[in-house]
């Protein structure tokens, strides 16, 4: 009876792709598809739920075929992250011109991440605050219970005893080929510092052999061409990827536990809207029009949105970026290292809202102007390193947790909101590094103010 049932739900899953899949051929926009997939997904994964209930047999074998699509999509995203990283960094050196400072653009960059990512702590502490948010009102089943368990065990080590300048040097790559297979949580930012020393390398070559780094620039395009194609291929599965998270989600959350989290998830994407306003008005201080910038970057923040990958997004974060025009330098350098540095929604307003939550569990004042200069401190430090496909906002929360001496399996109290709140920390991860790139271009006056400003110039999915 059960394996009868379970072939009806994945028959139901087959005739949902194949919808979509038409949907495609009759070229319906990427954006409709992956928002009606995800719709889907949710309508799916409630009646799972509502006919067999998230912990039977048939909906946990349901999920487990389900997860050929959706899992199989997650590491498809993994599986080209590191190049993905590593060729755009290596790119953006080669589509500098000689007369750019690269040390001043990376500069600003940089800065406009670290300092956008210490305002969000500051907005996620204000929030949590203003929302009452403690650890001790979270319920905590067992669910959570073996998430924090889980966290202590795969963390404790690697964070305990260490302190923060400790952590700081496991960004540094000692085996850059080892950081290239995403051995380590800080492997991103290690990829990203290896790919500067070439990059460096290469622009000192074409100063005195121009030859040879004109042969490199070459065969760095190329494989930027392939990479960048191999991205297409994977980003046309998002609608099926999406679909099947969705629905396993769904199918297999505690209804009871997300809604007596609800209190958490409104602070989060109010704390979320309130960060992305920021970019905004950032842009409308620096004379542009920021409805632009929000019609414009629209597809690129809903695909962060739905497929929760702010690597993923990288090559619509840098098309988005050309169409605002920004030159295509600065556009794969603010993109990668928005990856790795300032993740705004990741790196800034969770772990500082975790903070602020757990505080009060260990007799600490949250209030207290030395705790919240600490945490804002904390946080922006340790935004460097941060993962660009899932995961990332736990380890920051860690990273966090640990150098403000709090207990990091507490980290593992929100496991059942998740999914819901990671969608819009990655939307804001991904407008915070196009904010940065669009604002050096305009300080460094490299902007085409008529291509931001050209309605007609907008992007879409190749998909």
């Amino acid at each position: 009876m059960t394996t009868g049932l379970v072939i009806v739900n994945i028959a139901i899953m087959l005739l949902i792709i194949i919808g979509l899949y038409t949907m495609q051929k009759k070229h319906v926009s990427f954006s409709k598809r992956v928002f009606l997939a995800l719709g889907i997904g949710i309508i799916f994964g409630f009646a799972l739920q509502y006919i067999y209930g998230p912990s039977s047999s048939v909906t946990a074998k349901s999920a487990d075929w389900f997860s050929l699509v959706g899992t199989g999509y997650v590491k498809f995203l993994q599986m080209i992250v590191m190049p993905l990283v590593f060729i755009s960094i290596l790119t953006a050196f080669t589509k500098l011109k000689l007369t750019s400072n690269i040390g001043k653009i990376s500069t600003l960059i940089l800065g406009i991440l670290i300092a956008t990512t210490a305002v969000a702590a500051s907005i996620g502490i204000a929030t949590a605050i203003g929302f009452d948010l403690e650890a001790v009102q979270v319920h905590q089943g067992d669910a959570e219970t073996a998430r924090a368990g889980e966290l202590e065990q795969k963390y404790g080590e690697m964070l305990e005893g260490r302190t923060l300048p400790q952590q700081i040097l496991e960004f540094l790559p000692a085996n850059p080929f080892l950081d290239l297979t995403g051995a380590r949580p800080t492997s991103t930012i290690s990829v990203v510092i290896f790919a500067a020393f070439i990059g460096i390398a290469y622009l000192g070559v074409r100063r005195k052999a121009p030859e040879q780094a004109e042969l490199f620039s070459k065969i760095v395009d190329a494989f930027y061409a392939i990479i960048m194609r191999i991205v297409t291929l994977i980003l046309r599965l998002t609608p099926y990827g999406v679909l099947a998270i969705m629905t396993n989600t769904v199918a297999m959350s505690n209804v009871d536990a997300i809604l007596k989290l609800g209190k958490f998830v409104l602070a989060s994407y109010a704390a979320l809207a309130v960060m992305f306003i920021i970019h905004l008005l950032l842009l409308a201080a620096a004379g542009l029009n920021p409805i632009v910038y929000v019609k414009k970057a629209f597809p690129v923040l809903t695909f962060a949105f739905t497929s929760r990958t702010s690597a993923g997004a990288l090559p619509l974060n840098i098309k988005t970026q050309r169409s605002l025009g920004v030159s295509e330098g600065i556009a794969n350098f603010a993109g990668s290292f928005g990856l790795s540095i300032g993740q705004n929604g990741c790196a800034g307003i969770y772990p500082a809202m975790l903070a602020v939550m757990i505080a009060p569990s260990v007799g600490i004042d949250p209030l207290s102007p030395s705790f919240i200069f600490s945490v804002i401190g904390i946080v922006a430090i340790s935004s460097f390193g941060v993962a660009g496909v899932g995961g990332g906002a736990t380890f920051a929360a860690l990273l966090v947790l640990s150098a403000l001496n709090l207990p990091v399996g507490l980290a593992g109290l929100l496991i059942s909101v998740e999914p819901l709140i990671d969608m819009g920390r990655t939307a804001v991860n991904v407008s915070g590094s196009m904010t940065a790139g669009i604002l050096t271009s305009r300080i460094t006056k490299d902007i085409d103010s008529s291509a931001y400003n050209d309605a007609d110039l907008k992007i879409e999915v190749e998909a």
